[in-house]
């Protein structure tokens, strides 16, 4: 293990407080429409900064709360510990207090730690409402945190053993939240096979991370599979090495669901989730699957492999088959970083999204505009299932 200081998973948010504006305190900082969304000016007086909110749309003020922020932590390398930013009536409290939680995020192992902004204090108005929003907000920001976490933790202290550790760990104590975890036996005597494949080149075996939210009078199952492959060298179909190092983040949907769900908990959301997590890592050794080789996923059907790099799909083909025969949800929903080709595709800031269900995908397009994450439907035509047929498998 690590012999160095690491980061808390999850990392400890700031501080969001709420004051009257009726009661006489001195701000520190004042929002200004006549800026620009996310600019940052010194101010006059008693007020420290002035942060633009542009047309005051809900982005203005997301991009004006993290620009705050980062200006508190960077101002001439002495962080400020606590600031008060001065809001009037129109101000947008839940995007202004999302951008100040996730604007100031940093992912450091370093054996110095630099105290940063510690407090922000938003003066309103509308006080009573505002601590509401925040009370939301920042369950929100918490999920979003743990996943950038989960993602960031270097390898060679996240493999899928870590992983499944600590999803239990930080679901523990949510009320209606369960963890399971299921070990490489359990997943041999299932018949995971694309699972144990991929993993079988790694000294750190595979997992099945299974968190479950029942909570009474739910009506509707939702289903999260999330793809946990904690590290990808590619396999025997190896990387380059520019850009490997990345790959610690290719287990980000699965750290997306495990989120989502602790998320989906804690703010008592009347609806029954299930998320599955197929953790393992894709490396290099004389147990590692190859290209040409039969394997055959849970439920039967069997893949024919033309590439070892192609491992995110292999692990999602068994979660999905158990997760839908197993539990029978009304909604499935699979989140994972599965190929470049999105990025070519679609650029960097947006996601590329396939669906069989206008009605989700439409829904999910809407959350992705609230969120600030951007969705492009893709074809899925009739010709792709005679594309994906295989010579020796089923596929």
């Amino acid at each position: 293990m690590a012999r160095f200081p690491l980061p808390s998973v999850p990392s400890r948010l700031i501080d969001i407080e709420v004051a009257d504006s009726r009661r006489r305190s001195t701000p520190v900082a004042a929002a200004d429409p006549d800026l620009q969304a996310g600019e940052v000016r010194e101010g006059h007086g008693e007020v420290r900064w002035l942060v633009g909110v542009g047309a005051g749309a809900a982005k203005d003020w997301r991009a004006a709360g993290a620009a705050l922020v980062r200006a508190a932590q960077a101002d001439d390398g002495k962080p400020a510990r606590a600031v008060q930013v001065e809001l009037g009536a129109e101000a947008n409290v839940a995007e202004l207090a999302m951008g100040a939680l996730l604007g100031g995020y940093r992912f450091k192992v370093s054996a110095e730690t630099t105290p940063g902004l510690q407090t922000l204090r938003l003066v309103t108005p509308e006080a009573a409402a505002a601590e509401q929003v925040v009370e939301r907000v920042r369950e929100l920001a918490a999920a979003a945190t743990l996943a950038r976490d989960l993602a960031n933790t270097p390898s060679n202290i996240k493999n899928p053993p870590w992983l499944a550790e600590t999803a239990e760990r930080v679901v523990a104590g949510v009320p209606g939240l369960r963890a399971t975890i299921r070990d490489e036996a359990w997943l041999a005597e299932q018949g995971f096979g694309g699972v144990l494949a991929v993993g079988g080149g790694s000294a750190s075996p595979p997992r099945l991370i299974e968190l479950t939210y029942r909570p009474r009078g739910a009506g509707r199952h939702l289903l999260l599979v999330g793809k946990g492959i904690t590290f990808d060298t590619g396999g025997l179909s190896i990387k380059p090495a520019e850009g490997m190092h990345l790959m610690r983040t290719d287990m980000a949907g699965g750290a997306a669901v495990i989120a989502a769900i602790r998320a989906i908990a804690t703010l008592g959301l009347g609806v029954r989730v299930t998320a599955l997590v197929p953790a393992a890592e894709n490396h290099v050794s004389g147990g590692s699957y190859r290209p040409g080789d039969v394997v055959r996923h849970y439920g039967g059907i069997t893949t024919e492999v033309s590439n070892t790099d192609a491992e995110g799909r292999m692990v999602l083909a068994d979660a999905l088959v158990y997760g839908i025969r197993r539990f029978r949800p009304d909604a499935v929903v699979d989140v994972a970083t599965l190929t470049g080709a999105m990025k070519v595709s679609l650029g960097l800031r947006t996601g590329g999204l396939f669906a069989t269900d206008d009605e989700l995908a439409a829904r999910v397009v809407a959350a992705g505009e609230q969120a600030g994450e951007a969705w492009w439907r893709m074809p899925l035509l009739e010709e792709h299932v005679d594309a994906v047929r295989g010579e020796l498998a089923d596929v």
